[in-house]
C-alpha cells in the first residue's frame, strides 16, 4: 500500500515481510491456496501442542514459511491479540525479556543490545536476517584529539575505526513496580585501565509502562574524573527492520535495501545517493534514494517511523523533547533510510559541520541525559486504515502517558520555568517597539551570539520555543528547566542577528524567573537602500528549479529544494554566463538561484560571479554597510567587489567558509551567519552601481553559499 509521505518515517517493519518482498520470483515453490504439498489439509485433530505461525494463525509452519506472506490480499492478524497486563521480567542466561502485555523487548545480557520486539502476534519487529548485534543498538561517532578516522563506517571490534556499538557489562533492575519497569545496561570507564577505549561510561536504560503500547529509551553519558581528551561527533539509536512517514506530506513506500547494489543501482557522485535502475518494486524505477532527503528539522519532527505492508504494523519513535538533542530547534536531523532502518538522533553534526563537534579535555567531567524517546507500537487488520496508524502516532505526544513519562522523572524532578516578553527595537523600521513575532527564545549553556547553534555539552542544549504561544501579549513561557545558570538566546524572523541577553539568567529549583520586557536591537547601520530576499534563516524565498528528470523522487515533487544535482541545474539555466540581479525589476522567487555554486564547463567545474545592479540617486558622505546573512555555506570562497572586479575594489574576502554539505544533502539551510562587510561612499557612484558576489572556488561540484537576506545599508542619517 501506498500512503502519504509523512513527519513519521516508515520503518520496514517485519523482517519476514522484507524477506517475502525482497525474495519472492515466480521460480519459488509454495503453494498459492494451501500449503506445502500435502500439509495444508486433513490435520487439524492433531494440531495440539504444534507451532502456530504468527502470520495467519494456523498450525503446522511458522511465519517464515507462510505462503500468506505473498497473498496481499492478507492483511495479518489483529493487534487486539495483544492484552495489557502488569509490567514483568523474566531472567534468562543471556537475555532479559521485558514485557508489559503488549510489547515485550528480549534484551541481551548484560550488553544491552536490543534483539526482539513482540508485537500484536508477531514474534519479532526486528530484522532477523541481521545479526543480534545490528537490530537495536545505540553507537556513538568519536575520536581521540586530531584523528581523522570519526567519519568512518562502524566495523564490530575496530578500534582504528572509532564508532563504538555499545556494550554494557553491569545488568540491573532499576525500578521494578506495578505499572512500571526499568532495566539498565551499563559499562563503566575506569580510567586506571589502559588502552584505547571510549572514555565514556555509558548507562542504556529501557522502561515499559502496563497499558502503554511501546517502550521508552534513555541513555546516561558521563566522563568521571581522569578521562583522556575526545572528541564526540555523533550518537544515535538505531533500530533495523516497506512504508515511510515523517510528515503529513512526507510518506512513501521505501526502496529495499536490495535496490542499493550494483545491479540493481547506479551510486550518484554524492556517495550516500543511489539511483534506481532495476528496483523490485518497478514503481521506483528511475528515481533516486538518499537518507539525507528524510532530514528534518528537529522542530518539525517528533514522530517519524515506518509502516509495514503485511502485517501493517506501525513502529514510530516519538521525542516529548528536543532539548537533549544538540543545536537546537533548527538542527537538521537525520530520520529513517532505506535498509530499512529508523534513527533516534541525539548529537551529529550533519548540515553544520565540524563546529557542531563536542571537544573534551583531558581530566573534564561531564554528565547528560540522552532522551527519554518513546518507541510507540500500533497496527491494523484494515488496508484501508493504514494512514490512521500514523494520525494515531502523531496523537501520542499529547497523552498523558507522555506528559507523564520519564521525561519528566529524568530531566525535570526540581525544574523551575522563566517568562518574559521579547520585543525588537529597529529604529529604521518603526519608531515604537515591535512585538517579537513567531520569534525562537530560550535558555543555553552558550555565552556568545548564535552559539546556540552548536552548543553540545549542556544537558539542556537550547529550549528555543517559538514564541506565539501568547498571540496578544507576545509572552514567553520556558518550563521544566534544570536549576542553573544560563544565557537567554533569541532570534526573530524577519530581522537579522541573533539576541543574547547581557545578564546571565538563574534557574533554581521549583522557582519561576520572571524577566519582564526584554529589548532586542538588530544590527543596523543605517536606512535600508534595497534588500534582496527576507531573514528567517533559510534560502526559501529565492528560486529552486525543477528536478533533472533523470534524477527525480516522486514524493518531493512539493519540495523541489529535496531532490538530487540540483546544483547542476544552474549550469542548465546559466550555460555561458552568470546570474544577474536588478533592483526593483528581478524578483528573488524568478531570478535568484537558491545557491551559488560553481557552473559546469565541460568536465570542470568553474567558480563563479553574481552581479546585484542597483541604482543610487544621491551618493551621500561615508560608510555603506552590506549585510549577508547566510543560511549556509560549503567550502566557499566568497569575494565582493564593488563596480570593478580589481583589487582596489575587493571590500571582503573570506575562504573555505562553512563545512554544512547542505547542497549535496538537499537542504535549504545550515550553518546561520551574519557577515557585515564596510563599503567606503568612494566605491560608489550617482546612478548605476553593481555588487559583484563571486563564489571563487572552482573545481568543488557541491561547494556552494545559501544566501538567507541581502541588505545594502545607506550611512546612519
Amino acid at each position: 500500500m501506498r500512503i502519504a509521505h509523512t513527519s513519521a518515517q516508515s520503518i520496514g517493519l517485519h523482517p519476514s515481510v522484507h524477506v517475502a518482498q525482497r525474495r519472492f520470483s515466480s521460480s519459488e515453490n509454495f503453494a498459492p491456496r494451501g500449503g506445502f504439498g500435502n500439509r495444508g489439509r486433513g490435520r487439524g485433530r492433531f494440531n495440539k501442542n504444534k507451532p502456530a505461525c504468527r502470520f495467519c494463525g494456523k498450525t503446522n509452519h511458522l511465519a517464515s514459511k507462510c505462503f500468506k506472506r505473498f497473498d496481499v490480499s492478507f492483511v495479518g492478524l489483529d493487534a487486539s491479540l495483544s492484552t495489557p497486563a502488569q509490567a514483568h521480567v523474566s531472567e534468562l542466561s543471556q537475555c532479559s525479556s521485558v514485557d508489559n502485555g503488549f510489547v515485550r523487548l528480549t534484551i541481551s545480557k548484560p550488553q544491552g543490545l536490543l534483539t526482539a520486539i513482540k508485537y500484536g502476534g508477531i514474534d519479532n519487529l526486528l530484522d532477523i536476517q541481521s545479526n543480534e548485534l545490528s537490530r537495536g543498538y545505540w553507537d556513538i561517532n568519536w575520536n581521540l584529539p586530531g584523528g581523522q578516522d570519526r567519519y568512518l563506517l562502524y566495523v564490530p571490534l575496530s578500534l582504528s575505526q572509532k564508532t563504538t556499538r555499545f556494550r554494557g557489562s553491569e545488568y540491573s533492575v532499576i525500578n521494578f513496580s506495578n505499572d512500571h519497569l526499568e532495566v539498565s545496561f551499563k559499562t563503566t570507564y575506569d580510567p586506571s585501565v589502559r588502552g584505547t577505549k571510549l572514555p565514556l561510561t555509558v548507562d542504556q536504560r529501557y522502561i515499559v509502562r502496563s497499558g502503554v503500547s511501546g517502550f521508552y529509551c534513555y541513555a546516561i553519558y558521563e566522563r568521571p574524573p581522569g578521562c583522556p581528551a575526545f572528541d564526540l561527533a555523533q550518537t544515535r539509536m538505531v533500530f533495523k527492520f516497506h512504508y515511510m512517514a515523517i510528515t503529513d506530506e512526507k510518506q512513501r513506500i521505501m526502496p529495499m535495501p536490495e535496490d542499493l547494489l550494483p545491479n540493481r543501482g547506479k551510486q550518484l557522485i554524492v556517495p550516500e545517493s543511489v539511483l534506481l535502475i532495476n528496483p523490485i518494486n518497478p514503481d521506483l524505477k528511475g528515481e533516486v534514494d538518499d537518507k539525507y532527503q528524510y532530514s528534518m528539522d528537529n522542530k518539525d519532527g517528533g514522530v517519524h517511523g515506518w509502516i509495514s505492508s503485511n502485517p501493517i504494523v506501525g513502529f514510530w519513535i516519538i521525542f516529548p523533547s528536543h532539548e537533549f538533542r544538540n543545536g537546537g530547534p533548527t538542527k537538521q536531523n537525520l530520520t529513517v533510510h532505506t535498509g530499512p532502518a529508523c534513527l533516534a538522533m541525539f548529537h551529529g553534526s550533519h548540515y553544520i559541520g565540524s563546529d557542531m563537534i563536542a571537544h573534551f579535555e583531558e581530566g573534564e567531567t561531564w554528565r547528560k541525559v540522552f532522551g527519554p524517546f518513546f518507541v510507540y507500537l500500533n497496527a491494523t487488520t484494515d488496508v484501508s486504515k493504514a494512514y490512521n496508524l500514523w494520525l494515531d502516532a502523531k496523537k501520542q505526544s499529547h497523552y498523558g502517558h507522555m506528559s507523564s513519562s520519564p521525561h519528566r522523572t529524568i530531566l525535570h524532578t526540581r525544574s523551575g520555568s522563566v517568562t518574559g516578553r521579547l520585543f525588537v527595537h529597529d529604529r529604521y523600521v518603526s519608531a515604537s517597539l515591535l512585538p517579537a513575532k513567531s520569534a525562537f527564545i530560550g535558555l543555553s549553556a552558550a555565552r556568545t551570539e548564535g552559539s546556540w547553534q552548536i552548543e553540545s555539552k549542556c544537558i539542556v542544549p537550547v529550549g528555543l520555543s517559538i514564541l506565539d504561544t501568547d498571540r496578544f501579549r507576545r509572552k514567553f513561557y520556558n518550563k521544566n528547566i534544570l536549576p542553573g545558570v544560563y544565557g537567554l538566546h533569541g532570534w526573530v524572523p524577519g530581522f537579522i542577528g541573533d539576541y543574547l541577553k547581557e545578564e546571565l539568567v538563574k534557574i533554581s529549583e521549583g522557582s519561576e524567573t520572571q524577566l519582564g520586557n526584554i529589548n532586542y536591537v538588530p544590527p543596523r547601520n543605517g536606512p535600508t537602500l534595497w534588500e534582496i530576499g527576507f531573514p528567517d534563516r533559510t534560502a526559501n524565498d529565492y528560486y529552486v528549479p525543477d528536478v533533472n528528470p533523470m534524477y527525480v523522487n516522486k514524493l518531493f515533487l512539493h519540495s523541489p529544494e529535496k531532490q538530487y544535482g540540483l546544483w547542476d541545474r544552474y549550469t542548465d539555466i546559466y550555460p555561458k554566463s552568470d546570474q544577474v540581479f536588478t533592483i526593483g525589476i528581478s524578483d528573488p522567487k524568478k531570478d535568484w538561484f537558491f545557491a551559488h555554486v560553481d557552473r559546469k564547463n565541460g568536465d570542470k567545474y568553474v567558480p563563479t560571479t553574481w552581479e546585484i545592479r542597483f541604482n543610487i540617486t544621491t551618493v551621500a558622505v561615508g560608510i555603506y554597510k552590506l549585510r549577508l546573512a547566510i543560511a549556509s555555506a560549503t567550502r566557499s570562497n566568497l569575494e565582493v567587489h564593488v563596480n570593478q572586479m580589481n583589487a582596489e575594489q575587493l571590500v571582503f574576502q573570506v575562504t573555505n567558509l562553512g563545512a554544512d554539505n547542505t547542497v549535496c544533502r538537499h537542504g535549504i539551510h545550515g550553518l546561520y551567519q551574519l557577515l557585515s562587510v564596510d563599503i567606503t561612499s568612494t566605491l560608489l557612484t550617482t546612478g548605476d552601481n553593481c555588487i559583484f558576489l563571486s563564489q571563487a572556488r572552482g573545481g568543488d561540484a557541491l561547494c556552494g553559499i545559501l544566501y538567507d537576506y541581502i541588505r545594502l545599508e545607506a550611512p546612519p542619517a
